[in-house]
């Protein structure tokens, strides 16, 4: 590998001023101090849209940053767009910079693959999210949170090799050396070099640190050991299944290795099965139908070439499931170890699986060797103290966490987010999934819950599998842990978070004027297991016994996260409420949580809340989108403004006291 490294090209400040970024994409070169302020917790939808991964070769260069929102102003207040199609790929560009938390949200490496394809070789970022920055590292993207070196690279100086490495664990340093992680596995196939495995003396562990331990076959694990972790599951999805083959022909041609166990692989067409139902405007390739099309046929061919587990469509529209919600139903057990192509994989830590996010290459590379690349990150301990009071979940409970200042500011980002305490003791394993999903949007690693009675009540009754709890299935009494965050649940209310990011939480009672809306959406990871359809089912019910339904001007939208959960919900009854209530009932799938589905917004003015766990700018249409959990969700369908339950019963269906004269101020509604 090279010893220095030398500018090739411009630099990108990425700016939260929309005049700057015009000024660089016609030909402009700027000073960091002209670029102004950057924008900070640029997510992967920004990198590269939903519509923008449908493409999986060198033409996802054409589209990076085509989702980068600048800040409003007052003839744009929903923000201005200003990278269109191209552009960063025309525009010459080596070096691409921003601020705090670059590449949060989806594990999509698409993201920094569009950015190699258009040319960026460095990025650079006052910090970074652990998937996108370990998806860098993977594909060879130079890497640095020093943004003095874009200076210093913009002069002309030739910097050591060393400066981008100082971030790196030292099993990072060696992939970054060998060009990216097939440069590596291909030394490690060869026998040139050993995975690292650590060699601690027994100590304390947190339950986390027990099973990677366990997983390596070591007495012990601590924070910063760099490992490659064996893996009882790896699972990926149709979005990305296609990437993955793709790098692994270009890595090794004609002589792929065997793959590693393929009993333990699974995959999953479960995002894209409901694009057909919806017309999609956004400016993105055409034709999308046929794209998406494509990557199931790469999918469903690679799982006939090796023999490999499908969940795919189902016969009735849709499919069999969402991917780590079927993951949990079917196959996760507490001290497992699992990977998948998805940042919401911590979803199966609500049954105590070691469940984690990785990329195309991570997966592909997991393929051949059965294992993970994992640094083993610290501990944050959340002790939720209390119950949470009647009416407030999980959901709530989640956008409180993101909006502390602890996570809202990263420094969360990479670590495992351990829930304990009474609250969680009284929490279904539902509502569990909900925490653990949701440390996606902490930038966590991944989410766990200790396994206990309820773990063993859910395997049970769900699976029909008697799990015996075994004594080391805990956290020691003298395990660190990098933080603790303390939370006394039973002063917590119904919460909203207002349009923008999962972090912009506001307590209901303390929205400063009540906001209409045009879509509710019940569906998603986070929106479609039995307990949240249970929890709108009870809202719907009723509202029909107070002789209500969906109000007039709302469309409604309800979406199964398995065939099981419909199956169940069926044997409930709850489909008859839905249909008399004037629900839009959805077969099962990702849909509108990704911008393929009904559900999504179709235009900047309108108003959505969604039971879903993103809500960033383009996430799921061009609207102004509110996140909330399921009961206020259907709570708002019934009244036609965003309401909790609660505010529902207790003040009735009474006309909104006072109308936003213009929709698109919904994203500057915080708390009075």
């Amino acid at each position: 590998m090279q010893a220095t490294v030398q500018l090739h090209g411009r630099v990108l400040w990425l700016s939260d001023r929309a005049d700057v970024m015009a000024r660089q994409l016609a030909g402009e070169s700027l000073t960091r101090t002209e670029a102004g302020p950057l924008r900070d917790q640029i997510s992967t939808d920004e990198m590269t849209p939903a519509w923008a991964c449908l493409a999986f070769d060198e033409t996802l260069g054409d589209y990076v940053y085509v989702g980068l929102r600048c800040s409003a102003d007052a003839t744009n207040p929903a923000g201005v767009f200003p990278v269109r199609q191209k552009a960063v790929r025309e525009g010459g560009f080596a070096l691409s910079v921003a601020g705090m938390r670059r590449g949060k949200g989806s594990s999509r490496e698409a993201s920094p693959f569009a950015e190699w394809c258009a040319g960026i070789r460095i990025v650079i970022a006052e910090s970074f999210e652990r998937i996108y920055a370990q998806n860098c590292q993977n594909l060879g993207l130079l890497m640095s949170t020093d943004l003095a070196l874009a200076e210093r690279l913009q002069a002309g100086e030739t910097v050591a090799i060393d400066a981008f490495l100082e971030d790196c664990d030292p099993l990072g340093e060696e992939i970054v050396r060998s060009g990216g992680l097939f440069g590596y596995t291909r030394r490690r196939l060869a026998g040139d070099v050993v995975a690292p495995r650590p060699a601690h003396a027994p100590g304390p562990m947190t339950y986390g640190e027990k099973i990677i331990a366990r997983a390596l076959g070591v007495p012990r694990v601590r924070a910063g050991d760099a490992v490659f972790v064996p893996a009882d599951w790896r699972f990926s999805h149709e979005y990305v299944t296609p990437m993955a083959v793709s790098f692994l022909r270009h890595a090794f041609g004609d002589a792929v290795p065997a793959l590693h166990d393929p009993a333990s692989m699974l995959c999953f067409e479960d995002h894209l099965t409901h694009l057909d139902s919806v017309s999609v405007g956004s400016g993105g390739p055409p034709p999308l139908l046929d794209a998406a099309q494509r990557l199931g046929s790469v999918q469903r061919e690679f799982c006939a070439q090796h023999d490999l587990r499908l969940h795919g469509r189902a016969a009735g529209g849709g499919s069999e499931g969402i991917c780590h919600a079927l993951m949990l139903e079917r196959y996760a057990l507490p001290g497992q170890v699992i990977v998948g192509t998805d940042s919401h994989t911590p979803h199966c830590g609500a049954v105590g699986a070691f469940a984690f996010g990785v990329g195309a290459t991570e997966m592909a590379n997991a393929w051949l060797t059965g294992d993970a690349r994992l640094a083993v990150p610290g501990t944050c301990l959340v002790h939720l103290r209390s119950r949470l009071p009647a009416g407030v979940g999980a959901k709530d409970l989640a956008l409180h966490l993101l909006h502390l200042p602890y996570i809202r500011d990263g420094r969360a980002i990479g670590q495992i987010i351990e829930f304990s305490g009474e609250a969680v003791a009284h929490l279904s394993t539902d509502e569990r999934a909900t925490l653990t999903n949701m440390v996606a949007e902490i930038g966590g690693l991944t989410g766990l819950i200790v396994p206990d009675a309820e773990t063993v009540r859910y395997l049970r009754e769900r699976r029909g599998v008697d799990a015996a709890l075994a004594p080391w299935m805990t956290s020691d009494a003298q395990a660190a842990y990098a933080h603790v965050i303390e939370i006394d649940c039973a002063r917590l209310g119904a919460m909203v978070a207002s349009p923008g990011d999962p972090g912009n939480g506001v307590a209901l009672t303390q929205l400063s004027a009540e906001v209409p809306i045009d879509i509710a959406y019940g569906g998603s990871c986070t929106g479609s297991k039995r307990e949240d359809l249970r929890a709108c089912h009870e809202v719907l019910a009723w509202g029909l016994s107070q002789g209500h339904k969906v109000a007039d001007g709302v469309r409604f939208y309800l979406q199964y996260g398995s065939e099981d959960v419909r199956a169940w919900c069926e044997a409930q009854g709850y489909a008859d409420v839905f249909a008399a209530a004037g629900v839009k009932v959805l077969a099962p799938g990702c849909g509108a949580c990704v911008n393929a589905g009904p559900g999504v917004s179709r235009a900047p003015d309108e108003v959505v809340i969604s039971a879903q766990n993103r809500n960033f700018p383009g996430r799921s249409g061009p609207g102004q989108m509110w996140l909330g959990s399921p009961a206020t969700v259907a709570a708002s369908a019934l009244a036609g403004y965003i309401v909790g339950f609660d505010q529902l019963r207790r003040n009735g269906f009474a006309a909104p006291a006072a109308r936003l004269p213009d929709r698109r101020r919904g994203d500057a509604l915080r708390a009075s």
